[in-house]
């Protein structure tokens, strides 16, 4: 196959890993920068042109960032128009990328989820924090990626503060029940297709709540209980994604979902766990090539 990898920079790990693992299968592979495409769009003749040039791909691995979420989907869309199989689909990426209405589909289909409200008015931030169980609580900004823009609120009165302060930046929030038990710990699955194939449970570092790898959490291999598993695969299909990077976190009501991520990092789950996650993925891209898997 001739597979390209959407992504900004050719020396990420990530970008690196895929275009390794479709080349180690025999395949032909090039990363391309969606932000240098133009895309044709026509009844007859959809194209996507890169560097003047009309790209002719059998598949495509969407690694879209969060900043250019509008521009990088609507390549994706233009490759799907022309029958070219995606890991994920536009439409899906974008579900992802919106946490607030990626959470609603995920609760009206009954994924189980911690107690989350949103509001635009500051007015009646006491009501939403007590509909969420009040302090401790969890803000969040709904466009914020790695950590960045989520702040612990350890009593009402700093909740409320901290809702204040973002909505005089008219940034869109979240506020999320906080789950103490889960001690700064949360599991990353990484699913593919219709199965997690590899998962690690992450620790925040002392003094710290946010488990994120890039905020100094550690990682490492877990084996997923039975009831872990399926709803991490139940959150991915919700969602649409071929491919997820699914974050969940232990309650005493059991797993909850805290996000489905459209373009999960390799480089952190494959050296907690070893399993050549890369490699599954062209794998996956292979069985949808060849109409296996939907």
């Amino acid at each position: 196959m001739r597979i390209g990898i959407l992504s900004l920079r050719r020396t990420l790990y990530s970008t690196r890993r895929l275009r390794e693992a479709a080349l180690a299968r025999g395949h032909e592979a090039r990363v391309i920068d969606y932000l240098r495409c133009t895309v044709q769009v026509s009844t007859r003749r959809p194209a996507v042109f890169y560097r003047g040039r009309p790209l002719e791909l059998d598949a495509v691995i969407p690694r879209v960032g969060s900043t250019h979420t509008f521009y990088g989907t609507a390549v994706v869309r233009q490759f799907e128009m022309q029958g070219v199989v995606t890991a994920n689909n536009a439409g899906c990426i974008v579900l992802a990328r919106d946490k607030l209405r990626s959470m609603q589909v995920l609760a009206r289909e009954g994924v189980d989820l911690p107690e989350t409200g949103f509001a635009h008015s500051v007015l009646d931030s006491q009501g939403l924090i007590d509909r969420v169980g009040g302090a401790p609580l969890i803000v969040k900004l709904v466009a914020g990626t790695q950590g960045v823009g989520v702040v612990l609120a350890g009593s009402n009165a700093a909740a409320e503060s901290v809702i204040s302060a973002f909505r005089q930046l008219n940034a869109d929030i979240l506020v999320q029940e906080f789950i103490e038990e889960a001690r700064g710990g949360d599991t990353r699955a990484l699913v593919v297709g219709d199965r997690v194939v590899a998962a690690m449970r992450r620790q925040a570092p002392a003094g710290e709540f946010r488990s994120n790898l890039h905020r100094g959490g550690s990682a490492r291999r877990v084996r997923l209980e039975p009831a872990e598993e399926a709803l991490a695969v139940r959150a991915s299909r919700t969602i649409g994604l071929g491919v997820a990077g699914v974050d969940m976190i232990a309650s005493p009501r059991g797993p909850l979902i805290l996000e489905v991520n459209a373009s999960p990092g390799l480089e952190g789950i494959e050296g907690a766990t070893g399993v050549d996650v890369a490699g599954e993925i062209v794998d996956y891209l292979e069985r949808l090539a060849e109409g296996q898997e939907r």
